[in-house]
């Protein structure tokens, strides 16, 4: 197969390895700093079991990547277990939250029923280049009723 100067297949892994190479969050920091900033935005400040209870895990495992997101400049973690979103953790955050809340817009204006789960199985591997795109689709389904109904209409035809 002729190789294509502009990218190289790789394993799903080898992609993440690559982006933290480059200094990329892991799909699971990633996951701790978006509830983080989701919490964050009303109480100004969360609990390591507060995260814990909302990711349905162990205190301990909160606590380690709380630690590692604090070691990574994303948070600042106080005692009595405050954690603080710093600036590049609150920016991190917001895009992280963004991200989500944009695929799963996505996910339901095709149809899936548990966008939920779909989103947080897919929205790691999505890059803001790719993000800002979808927005763009959604913001033009938004502006054009029409658009999304003739979608919705073809999407009954064509999934019988």
């Amino acid at each position: 197969m002729p190789k294509d100067s502009h990218s190289e297949f790789r394993t799903v892994r080898g992609y993440q390895k690559l982006n933290q190479q480059a200094g990329q969050l892991t799909p699971a920091l990633e996951d701790y700093l978006e509830m983080v900033f989701r919490c964050c935005e009303t109480n100004k400040y969360t609990r390591v079991g507060k995260i814990a209870e909302l990711l349905n895990v162990t205190p301990s495992s909160a606590s380690k990547m709380v630690f590692k997101l604090t070691n990574l400049g994303y948070l600042k973690y106080e005692q009595r277990e405050i954690i603080l979103l710093t600036d590049s953790g609150r920016e991190a955050g917001a895009f992280l939250l963004k991200r989500h809340n944009t695929i799963e817009r996505f996910f339901k204006l095709i149809g899936i029923r548990d966008s939920l789960e779909e989103t947080e199985l897919v929205e790691h591997s999505l890059n803001r280049h790719t993000v800002k795109h979808l927005e763009v689709l959604l913001n033009f389904f938004k502006e054009s009723p029409s658009t999304a109904n003739n979608l919705n209409e073809f999407q009954k035809r064509a999934l019988r």
